[in-house]
């Protein structure tokens, strides 16, 4: 008998795939929030980012994407927005990229749009590296105005066309995602295991769980996928879904076990 927590109807509230869109569309709600907050607070205390250039913004990295530990604490002696752009931001960008932007850079249906998301990205990045180091009110106003200005377009180029693609895209379990998104976007880290045995895991979930393990690898890394048969439906999808990105080498090949190790590319055709 299926689960009562398994029972669902699709395209309902109830249904994973939507409650992973909303909780994506809570986190953006809270990101507009905080900065708008941010915002706020700095012109109540009479300069938007007066002293935003405390606040630490070189010790991370080209691009905006990651942030040095306690992030938000090295904004701590200048302005709220550039405290919130140093942390909860910069953390909620680098999640974004780790999660929803890796599963759905290898797949030949969303890899444009992963492309243009990330060029978004590095021109927001930008803009809050000219907000940290801004010096003078005006030109930190006038930062703190262009990062809103294309946060907001990264947002409704996620909820509008990301997250719909991915809901759609063959192996991708975004409930798993967006769970791995939050983690991350909270401070936590997540569990990569080197070895993923699927003989236990019901049949229709197992390659979505094999397709999440892999949007968490990065260029040259792999991992050992364990099955109690040769997964050539799961070959032909990574090669529909992620042609010339992953590589695929049996280490063991039945009668029982068939293990298979499966990385990701350096670069396509490596």
């Amino acid at each position: 008998m299926t689960a009562s927590s398994e029972v669902y109807i699709e395209g309902t509230a109830t249904d994973p795939a939507v409650e992973a869109r909303a909780a994506v569309e809570e986190a953006h709600r809270r990101l507009r929030a905080g900065l708008a907050a941010a915002r706020a607070t700095d012109a109540r205390s009479g300069g938007e980012g007066a002293a935003a250039g405390d606040a630490g913004g070189s010790d991370t990295a080209a691009g905006g994407l990651d942030t040095a530990p306690g992030g938000a604490d090295t904004a701590a002696g200048g302005s709220a927005l550039a405290g919130f752009c140093a942390g909860e931001l910069r953390r909620h960008l680098s999640a974004v990229d780790r999660t929803l932007y890796a599963a759905a850079s290898g797949a030949a249906e969303t890899r444009l749009l992963v492309r243009a998301l990330r060029t978004v990205t590095a021109a927001l990045g930008g803009h809050v590296d000219a907000l940290l180091a801004a010096d003078v009110p005006e030109a930190a106003g006038e930062a703190a105005t262009a990062v809103e200005a294309v946060l907001e377009a990264r947002l409704a180029a996620e909820e509008e066309a990301l997250l719909p693609a991915l809901a759609g895209l063959p192996g991708a379990d975004l409930p798993a995602l967006v769970a791995d998104l939050l983690t991350l976007a909270g401070g936590g880290r997540l569990d990569d295991p080197a070895v993923v045995d699927v003989r236990e895991i019901p049949h229709g979930r197992r390659h979505p769980r094999i397709f999440t393990r892999f949007a968490r690898l990065a260029p040259g890394e792999d991992f050992v996928l364990v099955n109690n048969h040769d997964p050539k439906p799961l070959r032909r999808e990574f090669e529909a879904t992620h042609p010339g990105a992953h590589t695929w080498e049996y280490v063991e090949s039945g009668p029982d076990v068939w293990r298979v190790r499966i990385g990701r590319r350096t670069a396509p055709g490596d």
